[in-house]
């Protein structure tokens, strides 16, 4: 009876380290290729906007389909902070400068989303303003099934696979339309 007992332990640990953690091995390299995909295309898509001071509904399609190509669904927010340069004038009779600070309005997601389903899907930026995107996958990837399974891990908002990028738009957008 002993034997039997050894016997069933033994094939189901040699079970274990033969399929399970294989298996978790490969689904974590597949999420370390989306994870490096998706930080490759969120910096290709924030600098491409930063570069041409534009951000148009193609190019934004465009992200997220690249991104959805891995494989995963993803959360993707935008967020542009716009400056309001208001200075005030302190004039003299040699020289003007400028007093005061430059002030920083944000847009998000929600408001960026309807600026380009609206008239030509163009949102065009000036220099110094600031493009932020980022994404997290929404879905359970292979991986972390595998992990919550074995490790019993839990919480609501687990992600694996994220993703941002912001920068400095250094040239102002022109609608090439007009």
């Amino acid at each position: 009876m002993g034997d039997t007992s050894i016997t069933v332990i033994a094939i189901f640990l040699a079970a274990i380290l033969m399929f399970i953690f294989p298996l978790m091995a490969m689904a974590d390299r597949s999420d370390d290729i989306s994870q490096l995909s998706v930080q490759t295309e969120t910096t290709e898509f924030v600098d491409d906007v930063r570069t041409t001071g534009k951000l148009t509904a193609a190019k934004y399609q465009n992200y997220v389909e690249k991104i959805s190509a891995t494989g995963n669904t993803y959360d993707v927010q935008l967020k542009i902070q716009r400056l309001d340069e208001n200075p005030g004038k302190k004039t003299s009779q040699v020289e003007a400068t400028k007093i005061g600070e430059n002030v920083y309005y944000s847009e998000y997601t929600t408001q960026i989303l309807d600026n380009l389903s609206k008239g030509n899907g163009v949102i065009l930026l000036k220099e110094g303003d600031i493009v932020t995107a980022s994404a997290k996958n929404t879905n359970t990837t292979m991986s972390q099934e595998l992990k919550s399974f074995i490790y019993k891990v839990t919480g609501n908002d687990q992600y694996s696979i994220s993703a941002e990028h912001s920068g400095i738009v250094t040239t102002n957008g022109t609608d090439s339309n007009t």
